[in-house]
Parts: structure tokens; sequence; C-alpha cells
């Protein structure tokens, strides 16, 4: 495998890159025909450009755009189409690039780059290949965050009108109409043989920087070899409630070393009753259940500021 200064100079000489759009996602379809404009102008000139109409094959045209050989492949849509892509290039000679075309796009506010589509092109011409940490849970690649509670129905029940219509807002909105319902569950976590009990609305085990396009703590890191486990509230709902709204409206957290957070490289967690989990958008596992991170698992174009470990 070339190292990244290699890897970095192929792109910006060569600009062989594939271009795969999610078009179902929040913006995809709006800036589908832009983003291929953009690169254009740019000077790229695509080996290949797909635009996913159906979800269910994001997979076999990720596979299709790898298969063109391409340094760099972009990759435009939310988080879960991200997360799916990470899981294709993962130890792979070949990097990441990021459209954030989402309604939270976390795993883009991870990696520092613009929000803009202009921005987050230009990275392609002007930045770094850097390596950043990757996240399994169970034998499932994630990018981002694995989340367990009242996220989980939101996920579920957040209306995809709400979400193209309101952005970020429509997942605490969606949240007050859950939480009512919602029954708290007891969580045991194992990291390095010490066991934490707690009992909460709300887990999430993070790997990036970002949930619901806020920062988790203020020295989290998508590249410190290191998962994130914390809790929103506790078993009380108005608790819950304040936090979340807190969060949200301000975007403040604390420190990692002064909030209630656990870290870890691995941890088991099992819960009662047995959960499910929501790994970056799509809901397929259940507790008990082992996360890891796999430090430097996976290729990604970012901007020149981006701190690589």
């Amino acid at each position: 495998m070339r190292s990244k200064a290699e890897h970095t100079e192929a792109i910006r000489r060569d600009r062989r890159v594939a271009v795969v759009v999610n078009t179902r996602s929040r913006r995809g379809r709006r800036h589908y025909f832009e983003v291929l404009d953009e690169l254009h102008r740019l000077g790229f000139e695509p080996l290949g450009e797909f635009s996913v109409v159906n979800p269910k094959r994001l997979r076999e045209i990720l596979d299709k755009a790898l298969a063109l050989g391409p340094d760099l492949l972009i990759v435009g849509g939310g988080d879960g189409t991200l997360s799916s892509a990470v899981r294709h290039v993962a130890h792979r000679d070949v990097a990441l690039g990021v459209l954030p075309l989402g309604t939270t796009n976390n795993f883009a506010r991870s990696l520092g780059l613009p929000l803009d589509l202009a921005g987050a092109i230009g990275v392609f011409a002007t930045g770094k290949v850097a390596d950043i940490d990757m996240g399994v849970a169970g034998d499932r690649p994630f990018a981002n965050l694995a989340s367990f509670g009242v996220s989980v129905e939101v996920a579920q029940r957040v209306k995809p009108w709400l979400k193209r219509i309101l952005g970020r807002p429509a997942y605490p909105l969606t949240a007050l109409t859950v939480l009512p319902g919602h029954r708290p569950f007891r969580a045991f976590i194992t990291v390095d043989g010490k066991r934490h009990e707690l009992l909460t609305h709300q887990l999430n085990i993070a790997n990036g920087r970002f949930h619901g396009g806020w920062q988790v703590a203020r020295d989290i890191s998508i590249d410190n070899g290191l998962l994130v486990a914390y809790q929103l509230g506790s078993g009380k709902k108005l608790r819950l409630l304040g936090e979340t709204l807190v969060r949200a409206t301000t975007g403040r957290w604390r420190s990692l070393a002064g909030g209630p957070f656990v870290t870890g490289r691995e941890m088991h967690l099992e819960t009662d009753p047995p959960m499910a989990a929501d790994v970056d958008g799509e809901v397929r596992l259940i507790t008990p259940l082992t996360l890891r991170v796999v430090p430097n698992g996976v290729r990604v174009m970012v901007p020149e500021s981006f701190e690589d470990r």
C-alpha cells in the first residue's frame, strides 16, 4: 500500500476518481448534477458517475465504482450511505472522498469538512489523505455511532419529509413524540475488565466526534484509537429531555476528562431488556454486543488542517 503522501500526490496529479451519489439522501437528488459540474470545473474527469436511486443497490454500485480502480472514491449522501462506503474502502489502497448530503452529516463534521458543496469538493483538489479509526459493532464496521434506546425508535419513526424540510431539528421533535411512552433500560458496559452499570433512556457509543450534528465532547477525535460511551439523562424522562434540549441549543459538551464518559478500545455491552442497535442509521443488531475500534482502518480525503494522528 502506498504511503499517505504518495496517495495524496497521485490524487492531485492523476485525478482518478469515481463518483457515487445517493439521490435519495436529503440533498442528493437536488445537487447531483451540481456535484458533477463542480468536479469537472476543478479538472476531475471521473472514471464513472453513479446515481443511487434505489438504496438497496448501494453496495452493488459501490463495488462497480471500485472496480474502475480509482485513487479516490467520492461518495455523496447521509451518514448511512457513508458508513456503507467506509465498509467498502476499509484496508484498501483507495481513499474515501465525502460529500455531505444528509441531514446531520456527523461523519463529515468529524473530519472537519466544509458542509457546503463547493468547499467539500475543493478538499479533493487541495486536501490530503489521512487514515482514521473505524468502529466495529459485532462484525459490522461503522464510521460514526452505535446508539441504543430512544434514538432507535426516533430513527424508525422520523418522517423523511420532515427531515427534508427541517433538517437536524426533525430528530428532537420526533423524540418528543416517542419519549412519553419509552421505558428506561439497564445497561452494563465492560471495558478493560471493569463493569459499568447505568439506568437510562439513551446510550451512545461513538467513534466520531458528532451526534445529531452536535459535538459529543470538546476533546473527542475520530482518530484517537478509542470508542466513547455516554448516556443522555438517566432513567428520568425530564432529565433526558432537558439534557437533549441544552445540547441541541448550545452544542456544548464537557471534556472527556470531566464528563460522564467511558472510553476504551473494546466494549462489551449487555442490556436488560435486550436492545436493538442503530449503527449509523441501520437498525440490525441486538445486544449483547461487543464493539471495538480499528485504529487507522480507513483512508479519507480531509482538509490540510485535519490532525492526522
